[in-house]
């Protein structure tokens, strides 16, 4: 089944990685690639080789929050998501910003145990965007894809349907009841990204509770 995304999503990106904004004013993809080469995104193997995957016609550039939209593109996680392999990358987003919260601190906790830590707190800035096209709708259904920690079917499956064009997945979130997500594989139909509050995020590892607190005043400042 085809549905269309949620409106609006939210996404949350840790406020350690400042907004670039390098591609929102380029205005052909020439441009943008001489500001990628500039910005030093080529020189990373994995990046250019990710970049090469994703077509010219769907490079974002020339309007607020491209950098935020292009980078969940090209700076994927190694293991990949749970829709998408670690050759490219995907905007996932969530339908209610609880859920996005749910998402972050799961694996912030899985973060702090890793690293053998009993608590874990980090900063994030928060966006909301709206999501065109039509997205395959699993939500309710095929239990496999929504295994929680395993990714392995749910990237066979989403890869497969990003190799036929298709605009992305709608599916349950399974860090937070009742909740649901989107996976756009697309970034010419991220739409109208725009940030939104800082939450400071806190997580202990025995426990399953999340505290989110919404910080008044915060700057961005790399690392």
């Amino acid at each position: 089944m085809q549905s269309p995304a949620p409106q609006p999503t939210h996404r949350l990106i840790p406020s350690r990685f400042p907004p670039i904004g390098l591609f929102d004013t380029v205005a052909t993809t020439a441009d943008a690639a001489a500001v990628m080469e500039l910005a030093g995104w080529t020189n990373d193997r994995v990046v250019k080789e990710r970049l090469a995957r994703l077509p010219p016609g769907e490079w974002v550039f020339g309007r607020p929050n491209s950098s935020i939209i292009m980078a969940a593109f090209l700076h994927a996680a190694p293991g990949g998501g749970r829709f998408n392999g670690p050759e490219l990358g995907a905007w996932y987003a969530s339908a209610a910003p609880a859920t996005a919260i749910a998402e972050v601190g799961h694996h912030l906790r899985r973060e702090a145990l890793a690293r053998g830590l009993e608590a874990m707190q980090r900063v994030y800035r928060s966006y909301s965007s709206r999501l065109d096209g039509s997205y395959r709708d699993i939500r309710g259904d095929a239990p496999e894809l929504h295994a929680p920690d395993n990714y392995a079917a749910g990237q066979v499956f989403g890869e497969g349907l990003r190799a036929t064009g298709e605009d992305g997945v709608l599916y349950d979130s399974v860090r937070h009841r009742g909740g649901s997500n989107a996976c756009a594989y697309r970034p010419s139909k991220v739409l109208d990204v725009t940030q939104a509050e800082h939450l400071e995020i806190s997580v202990r590892t025995g426990e399953k509770r999340i505290e989110a607190r919404r910080l008044a005043t915060f700057h961005d400042v790399p690392d």
